[in-house]
């Protein structure tokens, strides 16, 4: 597994390499044959001076992305509470798949490329106006383009792939509809779906 070590305004030591690269080794054995990548970022903790946050965002497989968040009063713990958070999601990911696939037979989710475009934020730099509109209209730069892949999941395994990631929204082709369906993290918590096909 290829492993990136990075701080922001952090210096990032020999021993701390170590310690990340023996943890991520130890908890993606227990899971995976091989994990694919990781990056590790240290940053200052907003709150509490001289207190660290650690990011983990672990390529696992094949369209599995996973993300852990921890803080601590130093590099190393926090690191330790990211990677416990990481390790949780990837024993529920398991369990998850082996009652999937005690249920059904199934074979490999099928997948699709969709294109995902980011563009320019308002607040962003409201001076970078020429920027923001080359043509003189009120069209939002693009900052990046990208192709992902659209997954064919059920509901639930959707739900399951947003709570791994940690992210905020999940698309994807709803296996009993065959629509483009959307599940998202809402507000309060709770995860809301949506599906045109009802």
């Amino acid at each position: 597994m290829h492993i990136t070590v990075a701080g922001k305004q952090v210096a990032t030591s020999d021993a701390l390499r170590v310690h990340v690269e023996e943890g991520l080794g130890t908890i993606t054995s227990k899971y995976f044959d091989h994990a694919l990548e990781a990056r590790v970022t240290f940053r200052k903790a907003a709150k509490g001076a001289g207190s660290f946050a650690c990011d983990i965002n672990l390529h696992a497989g094949r369209g599995l992305l996973m993300r852990g968040e921890g803080q601590g009063p130093d590099a190393h713990r926090a690191f330790d509470e990211a990677a416990e958070h990481v390790a949780k999601r990837l024993r529920r990911y398991r369990r998850r798949v082996n009652e999937h696939a005690r249920s059904q037979a199934g074979g490999r989710d099928a997948s699709e490329m969709a294109r995902e475009t980011v563009f320019r934020g308002e607040e962003e730099d409201a001076t970078d106006e020429a920027q923001a509109a080359p043509d003189g209209g009120d069209h939002p730069a693009v900052v990046a383009e990208d192709t992902r892949e659209l997954h064919t999941l059920t509901v639930g395994e959707a739900t399951m792939r947003l709570d791994l990631e940690g992210g905020p929204v999940l698309v994807f082709r709803n296996r009993a509809s065959q629509t483009i369906n959307v599940v998202y993290r809402r507000p309060d918590g709770h995860i809301g779906w949506i599906d045109p096909a009802s």
